[in-house]
């Protein structure tokens, strides 16, 4: 491991940058995730029909297509130089929020009809009827499959480092091993343990909310 314990510096600068880049992707895809849902569950076709549409069309692309599409498709046709921290973290928040939204819609599907038609019998609308009643309730069944989503988004952070990142944990792989000549083995064990500290965080905090939830049943 002493590829690993000389090069603690440039670990951890790539563990903070590859930790940004996951904590923008969590906000960001929670975010359009639960847009996305209430699309597909809105009473308006058009809304139905693009949230399907999304979730059908990035489901089934896989993540390094949209990463490359977004680097290298994205800005050009906008003329402008792409960012790739930019690029590669927008294109991991647009793949994650298709998996959220699904999440998200399953939780909503499990809140009893009758909370649903008695929040409009009271003269609720769409709108308050969501957010005062329905999302409350399914939020707490959607904390374990949003966890596994958040947790696969983890680690398919690793890859967007493919795509042109520089400092994450991938890139620092990749800079140990070519330009210092370190054998890739130490090098990237070193990089596992990066995402094992960040995953195994994330299922404790995940657990944590899931117990208080569970209390508040």
């Amino acid at each position: 491991m002493e590829p690993v314990v000389d090069n603690l510096d440039l670990y951890w600068s790539g563990f903070l940058t590859s930790l940004g880049i996951v904590l923008w992707g969590v906000a960001g895809s929670l975010l359009l995730g639960t847009l996305l849902a209430t699309f597909r569950i809105s009473p308006v076709p058009v809304l139905q029909r693009f949230g399907a549409a999304y979730v059908a069309a990035v489901r089934n692309t896989p993540l390094t297509i949209v990463l490359f599409f977004m680097a290298f498709a994205v800005p050009p046709a906008f003329g402008i130089s792409p960012d790739f921290y930019l690029t590669g973290t927008v294109g991991l928040v647009l793949y994650t929020a298709a998996f959220v939204c699904e999440a998200v819609r399953s939780g909503v599907n499990a809140v009893p009809a009758g909370q649903a038609e008695a929040a409009r019998a009271l003269g609720l609308g769409f709108r308050q009827n969501l957010t005062l009643v329905v999302l409350p309730q399914a939020l707490r069944t959607v904390v374990p499959p949003v966890g596994n989503v958040v947790i696969a988004m983890i680690k398919n952070s690793a890859v967007v480092g493919a795509v042109g990142v520089s400092g994450d944990l991938f890139s620092t792989y990749r800079r140990l091993t070519s330009a210092f000549g370190y054998e890739r083995l130490p090098v990237i064990t070193g990089v596992a343990v990066g995402f094992l500290v960040m995953t195994f965080t994330a299922a404790a905090v995940l657990a944590l909310a899931e117990r208080r939830l569970e209390v508040a049943r």
